[in-house]
């Protein structure tokens, strides 16, 4: 009923082109992107093995862009919906316990107003049923940007950072482990190897896979 209400004042809008309409991308707008996404499954460390949707680039990654740095939160639904039509990525979900997201630092996330990866998640959860929780997986310390260091810089940067919690829930359940942007895989790798610990079978599923090229 609520939900009901909050369309008919607010209702879904395109977020690509801004029409109203019924869903949060215009049937015009999923034929030009949906070319383009294609879940593929990459290894991009010795033991992870990353889902990913479509590649870094073009009017999509422009997008993301300005989901995560513009103020644009509203931008979750239409990307929980581009996730929850694709027909392999719900075969996932269908399979899984647990959709956790990588978790920001508090003082990162109060900055932002929104962590783009748990309104994602939390989207996702409604729409599919799937249990979701952002207090399992914390970001423990404040670290640098990743995107301003190369490759083995990431790789230091990112050690110690996080911790689990509430770790009783995840225990012997299947989990997805939720990011937006793959780069060299350093910061997934290490949410990866926490979760793996305790969980059945933990799986990487990211919006975008970026083709890294420095350092």
């Amino acid at each position: 009923m609520i939900n009901k209400i909050l369309d008919l004042f607010f209702p879904p809008t395109c977020g690509l082109c801004g029409k109203i309409g019924k869903h949060w991308i215009c049937g015009t707008c999923y034929r030009k992107i949906k070319p383009f996404i294609k879940l593929k499954r990459v290894q991009v460390k010795k033991n992870l093995f990353v889902n990913y949707m479509f590649l870094y680039g073009g009017d999509l990654r422009d997008l993301l862009l300005s989901f995560k740095f513009n103020e644009n939160s509203y931008l979750f639904r239409l990307f929980v919906e581009i996730i929850c039509r694709d027909k392999k990525v719900s075969e996932i979900i269908k399979k899984s316990d647990f959709i956790i997201p990588v978790p920001m630092y508090k003082d990162t996330k109060k900055r932002r107003g929104y962590n783009q990866t748990e309104l994602i998640c939390e989207g996702i959860s409604k729409r599919k049923d799937i249990l979701y929780d952002n207090s399992i997986l914390i970001q423990i310390k404040n670290n640098k940007t990743q995107s301003l260091l190369n490759r083995f810089e990431r790789n230091q940067n990112i050690k110690n950072v996080y911790d689990i919690k509430n770790i009783d829930r995840i225990k012997n359940r299947n989990i997805i482990l939720f990011d937006d942007i793959c780069t060299t895989g350093a910061t997934i790798n290490e949410c990866y190897k926490i979760l793996n610990r305790y969980a059945k079978e933990v799986t990487v599923l990211v919006l975008a896979k970026s083709n890294y090229k420095k350092g």
